[in-house]
């Protein structure tokens, strides 16, 4: 069963504060597009455009830099001080005036969340090892990020009929104090780093090196290019287009949202059932290829039941990449990298969103709808095209390779390249000390690391 995972106490916990976290989270989004629409107008889509951009630049530069900072302390006190920081910066949204009151407050908020979601990522693998398991376990994480964009937006339309908007943001403060406190109920394993000898920057240069070096993660990028440039459309525009372009009211713009979300929950769910049948690369590139046409398809600038039909599509598509990601992560590279690459990840992917957001903004409040379908669509699809040339077709995890003699030092663990006697000079453990290693030529799953500087 796809919720057997939370048999695990551990996984429910976190799980549960996954859950109510953005499900607050997405309250705040259509509380901030409709805060925009008040203080700007016509002109809120360029409001969102840049303050998410600001968001972006605090995900795509903090984050491998607080992976890296934070990575020796313990896991669950810095998920439970994120949360509360999150919670503080949220409570002052209510009292905004200005639009740079937004922007300062925006880039806050995602400057913590920044350190909090890379660092929870890393930790699920941690406490599902079963590999069936951990899919599973992603399923249920891809539909925690779609109740934020199906059951949020739709309680946000009834809440909004009951009290103003601004209410939406004191109820995400509550939301991540409940997280907070179910974080603080478990034990969280906090892993030993073992290049703990290296330098901050090389630490925080590790999973970018790991990231550009693998194939399938250089292709995984493009799909996310294709996955920002949808997906800005969606988030940027659909307060401009439904309100301004159909005159309808805000009730219309939340089910646009959960349209959105009603289409990657249902993906989350079958994804367990269609890796089965198709490879991760298969699935990705059919999602990214579904969310390019639908796009393209609002070309006919559509009436309202259309666009939501399309923003459904455009959020199978979303999930049909995003749910296996953590897979392919955790198949790519070391257990002692994985904090770091998930960071690179979190990092790179929203790079792409750095670029798609203001480009969607600006197209839009420029030059219209009809140029902003078709840019973005265009930018999916060919998005999609070079991942597929990139990803390699027949991806093996399993490679044979060559190792040159070599020394050096490296942090004390036992594992296939490192089996060797103790002589008693080298102190209590954890230590780090030489290490010689023969020439070899061998075949095991390969990923990017210290003993493997390159592809094969």
């Amino acid at each position: 069963m796809l919720i057997s995972p939370l048999t695990d106490r551990r996984y429910r916990h976190l799980f549960s504060a996954q859950v109510i976290a953005l499900f607050g989270s997405g309250l705040t989004t259509v509380a901030l597009a409709l805060l925009a629409h008040q203080l700007a107008g016509g002109e809120a889509g360029k409001v969102l455009g840049f303050a998410l951009a600001l968001k972006m630049v605090a995900y795509v530069v903090i984050s491998p830099l607080i992976s890296a900072f934070i990575q020796h302390f313990p896991r669950r006190a810095i998920l439970v001080t994120l949360d509360l920081l999150r919670a503080a910066v949220v409570l002052v949204l209510p009292w905004v005036t200005e639009v740079w009151q937004i922007y300062l407050l925006v880039f806050l908020l995602n400057v913590f969340s920044a350190g909090f979601t890379p660092v929870f990522q890393a930790t699920i693998p941690d406490i599902i090892k079963n590999k069936a398991q951990y899919t599973k376990a992603l399923s249920l994480s891809r539909l925690a990020y779609d109740l934020e964009n199906l059951l949020s937006p739709m309680a946000a339309a009834a809440l909004i009929t009951l009290m103003s908007f601004n209410m939406l943001f004191l109820l995400n403060t509550v939301a991540f104090l409940i997280s907070a406190a179910l974080v603080v109920t478990i034990s969280i394993p906090d892993k030993v780093q073992h290049n703990g000898d290296l330098s901050f920057w090389s630490r925080a240069n590790q999973g970018m090196k790991i990231y550009f070096k693998t194939p399938r993660l250089r292709g995984l990028l493009a799909l996310f290019m294709a996955v920002a440039a949808a997906g800005a459309m969606q988030i940027v525009n659909t307060v401009v287009y439904v309100r301004t372009e159909l005159d309808l009211g805000e009730s219309w713009v939340a089910l646009a949202f959960a349209a959105v979300g009603g289409g990657s929950m249902l993906a989350a769910f079958s994804i367990p059932f269609i890796l089965k049948k198709l490879s991760e690369r298969q699935t990705m590139l059919i999602g990214g290829s579904l969310m390019g046409v639908s796009m393209l398809l609002g070309l006919t600038l559509p009436e309202i039941n259309v666009l939501l039909v399309l923003w459904w599509l455009i959020g199978v598509g979303t999930s049909m990449i995003l749910t296996p990601v953590g897979q392919l992560l955790t198949l790519s590279c070391q257990e002692s990298d994985r904090p770091a690459v998930f960071a690179a990840q979190f990092s790179l992917s929203h790079a792409c969103w750095l670029i798609a957001y203001p480009l969607a903004g600006w197209l839009g409040a420029q030059f219209g709808m009809t140029v902003a379908f078709g840019v973005l669509g265009l930018t999916a699809l060919i998005s999609v095209g070079v991942a597929a040339g990139i990803w390699p077709k027949h991806d093996q995890y399993e490679l044979e390779h060559t190792h040159e003699a070599n020394e050096h030092n490296h942090w004390h663990v036992h594992d296939e390249h490192h089996q060797h006697d103790h002589e008693g000079w080298e102190g209590p453990e954890s230590h780090s000390h030489p290490h010689r290693h023969t020439a070899v030529k061998h075949i095991h799953p390969f990923v990017i690391d210290d003993h493997h500087s390159r592809w094969p």
